[in-house]
């Protein structure tokens, strides 16, 4: 069961109607915090740049945000809000759209790519930064994905305050949510792990959660149960209700990153699953190509993918305006051969 189901608004059109086919310095795929921050920091460089948003963000679940500075409890819609209207005042253009295929544009001029839109639009760009994000797969328990971002939800640095001292259930979904269940403990001491998705516990394991008071339970959940969004606890496999007032748990990430599969990028591996593999400025193997936000780095929340997307944009312009110098001391070089061997240049020259 993937989280792909909208919640906001997809972003409104803000590009002229010749925006198809027309040369962009850089496509930004993906309108979310990084994809945002990627634009405003190309377009205070005064680049030509185009964003391409699906409309769907990860976040678009949750009413609120936190641990942003400034932004404390901010609406994640809100955030987006703003985020485009910063990027439209630096020129940018937005679209709404999904990015099928990116491929390597041919033909006369100068090396850039060419992004396929899913209604059948192209567009081009001497640069790319994939901004996509992912989705959250959670597991086909009714009642969960209802609740996902309202009481069911997964970062508790994003929610721990809020459900603080309450009953806390952790659904494993794979052997890494032992971690999880040790870090709720911070916010409860009313803590449930419903162990069955991280398999078998070793008796050592299972000490280590008992001596602060984690409840295990190995029985499999089946139902997730409550009014509306609230969460009045789990029905397990054998019948028993188990009380809870928020439940945590994890979804296997599915980042947003298809559209690249032509190019065979590099990758590398995370406890949360292989993502694209980027430098320090999110740039990714292939030259032309940058990853910022979530589809890079899943563990990403808003604020390391601003500062993701901020230095994507950056390590993109200098890439451009090093390729600037490159083209143009190529033509001056050419132009120069070009009056070498044109007779009476020499003299024209003096």
């Amino acid at each position: 069961m993937t989280t792909d189901t909208p919640h906001i608004t997809p972003s409104t059109d803000h590009s002229p109607s010749t925006a198809e086919g027309e040369q962009y310095d850089a496509l930004v795929i993906g309108g979310g915090p990084a994809g945002l921050s990627a634009a405003v920091a190309l377009g205070r460089s005064l680049r030509r740049v185009l964003i391409i948003d699906a409309g769907a963000p990860r976040n678009r679940f949750a009413s609120h945000m936190h641990t942003v500075l400034g932004h404390e409890g901010i609406d994640p819609a809100e955030l987006l809000r703003r985020g485009r209207q910063e990027a439209l005042s630096y020129g940018a253009d937005i679209i709404s759209g999904r990015v099928t295929r990116l491929a390597e544009a041919t033909g006369a001029g100068p090396a850039s790519m060419v992004a396929a839109l899913e209604d059948g639009r192209t567009v081009f760009g001497r640069v790319v930064i994939a901004a996509a994000g992912l989705a959250d797969q959670l597991p086909e328990i009714p009642g969960l994905a209802e609740r996902w971002g309202r009481s069911v939800l997964h970062c508790p640095y994003c929610h721990g305050w809020e459900v603080r001292g309450q009953r806390i259930g952790v659904l494993a979904t794979s052997p890494f949510a032992l971690h999880h269940a040790e870090l709720l403990r911070q916010w409860t001491d009313r803590i449930t792990f419903f162990s069955a998705g991280a398999g078998e516990l070793s008796e050592e394991t299972a000490a280590r959660l008992s001596s602060r008071g984690v409840r295990i339970e190995p029985v499999e959940v089946t139902e997730v149960e409550g009014a509306g969004d609230a969460l009045s606890g789990v029905v397990l496999a054998d019948g028993r209700h188990v009380p809870v007032d928020a439940l945590f748990t994890l979804g296997a990430l599915r980042p947003h990153d298809g559209f690249l599969a032509g190019f065979e990028l590099d990758r590398t591996p995370s406890p949360m699953g292989d993502v694209l593999a980027v430098d320090a400025t999110g740039r990714t193997s292939h030259p032309r190509i940058w990853a910022a936000g979530n589809v890079a780095s899943p563990a990403a929340n808003v604020v390391v993918s601003m500062s993701g997307g901020t230095m994507a944009g950056a390590g993109a312009n200098m890439a451009l305006v090093t390729e600037d110098f490159d083209l143009a001391q190529q033509t001056a070089q050419q132009q120069d051969a070009a009056l070498d061997g044109t007779p009476g240049a020499l003299a024209s020259r003096t």
